[in-house]
């Protein structure tokens, strides 16, 4: 379970930490591109989401890592998966209706939890 845990934990660890970077960084126009949504949110919000993103992702990662309350972990996957379902409702009421990706993170993302409470 620890191996199936890091496995999955760092997955999604990499791909948090990397979009967070880029929404934290980037302007609207290089995000427009990957991201249709951003011109429907706040520019504060979306440098706020992606910082929780990179936090979320640090979440997963350091607690179990150090051992120093692990259940941070479990914590950092249910905030994912609740991420996800609202990202899963901006698609679906904008005109981007492409939510494969944001459905696998949510299955990931439960998967981490199921998993963290295994540790």
């Amino acid at each position: 379970m620890d191996i199936a845990y890091w496995i999955v934990a760092g997955l999604l660890a990499v791909f948090y930490v990397y979009a967070g970077t880029l929404k934290v960084i980037r302007s609207r126009d290089q995000l427009r591109p990957m991201m249709a949504w951003v011109d429907r949110v706040p520019l504060p919000a979306l440098r706020g989401l992606g910082a929780i993103e990179i936090l979320g992702a640090t979440g997963l990662i350091l607690p179990p890592l150090t051992g120093i309350a692990p259940s941070l972990a479990t914590a950092a996957a249910i905030g994912f998966v609740l991420l996800q379902t609202g990202a899963i409702a901006v698609h679906l009421t904008g005109e981007d209706r492409r939510i494969a990706l944001n459905a696998g993170l949510t299955v990931t993302a439960a998967v981490a939890i199921w998993l963290a409470t295994r540790l």
